[in-house]
């Protein structure tokens, strides 16, 4: 075994960790790449969401900083969010990112089986 197929196993096997932790979290159900192809289902299968689970070993630094900016900027019962905008691009596009923790603190037990 190659050191390239020995980091891409050990790649694979955490980000199907990442995937099953999340689903966890947020009360869903991983999807195994064996059960769908790029874009016909997502990562995780949840009643009111559509989960796309991106893992990476770094997250840009403006970003973090951006939500860290969020967090201290709260005031009250605020939802701390991130709205990333591209130059250009209509705002309809833009993208609001959170903390999982954050998400799960606002929105409670997502999950909606009992």
């Amino acid at each position: 075994m190659n050191a390239e197929t020995r980091t891409s196993r050990i790649s694979r096997a955490t980000w199907k960790r990442t995937e099953r932790n999340i689903a966890g979290i947020i009360g869903g159900e991983r999807v195994p790449v064996s059960g769908r192809q790029r874009g016909d289902q997502p990562d995780v299968r949840h009643d009111w969401l559509s989960v796309e689970v991106k893992h990476r070993q770094s997250i840009p630094q403006w970003l973090t900083t951006a939500l860290t900016q969020s967090r201290a900027a709260v005031r009250g019962d605020q939802l701390p969010v991130a709205i990333i905008h591209r130059h250009g691009a209509r705002h309809a596009e833009d993208i609001v990112c959170l903390r999982l923790a954050d998400f799960v603190q606002w929105f409670g037990p997502v999950n909606e089986q009992e």
